[in-house]
């Protein structure tokens, strides 16, 4: 880990949200998202209980894959007070053939259509930005709220498949742009 925290980048901005870049500052942001309830019955358990560990998880994770990618998981700041709603966009996995859209809300902000117009932003930008042949998504089986927001995204039900390390039932979902 360097320690040098970057300044954020703004990627994408939609009526109420700003997506951005994370940095070394967003550490103790991230470290209570991921202990969530919510993320760990859904996303998984990530073991990260230090601001230490959250510092190296976003240095190695969402900051390394935008270096690498052009893209990542992005932190959802609101625009009318600054306030860390969650974190939402692009993630590279072994496991796929291409990258998967992620997302997770902190519960406070449940409800208020944040997560659907994070997504539906990174979508837009995946076609017409990066020019993404396919978008994936992944979920967890008992998950319908995801369920339901990735077939508004207008992905569909591709196959089950065994989640590594944890082997956790997943289903994979597919949107395939050249088609659209």
């Amino acid at each position: 880990m360097s320690g040098a925290t970057t300044e954020p980048v703004t990627v994408i901005e939609t009526p109420r949200l700003r997506l951005r870049t994370a940095t070394l500052d967003d550490a103790a942001f991230y470290m209570e998202l991921v202990n969530d309830p919510s993320w760990i019955a859904n996303i998984g358990q990530r073991n990260i209980h230090t601001v230490e560990a959250a510092s190296a998880a976003l240095e190695s994770g969402p900051m390394a894959q935008f270096r690498d990618y052009g893209y990542s998981l992005y932190i959802l700041e609101r625009l009318s007070d600054g306030a860390l709603v969650g974190m939402a966009g692009l993630v590279r996995r072994d496991s796929l053939p291409g990258p998967d859209i992620g997302y997770a809300v902190r519960p406070a902000y449940w409800g208020q259509g944040y997560a659907w117009e994070a997504a539906a932003a990174i979508v837009q930008h995946a076609q017409h930005v990066l020019r993404l042949p396919t978008l994936y998504g992944i979920t967890s089986l008992q998950n319908q709220a995801s369920i339901n927001l990735l077939n508004k995204l207008g992905l569909r039900f591709e196959r089950f498949t065994r989640r590594q390390p944890d082997g956790k039932d997943t289903n994979v979902y597919r949107r395939d742009f050249r088609l659209d």
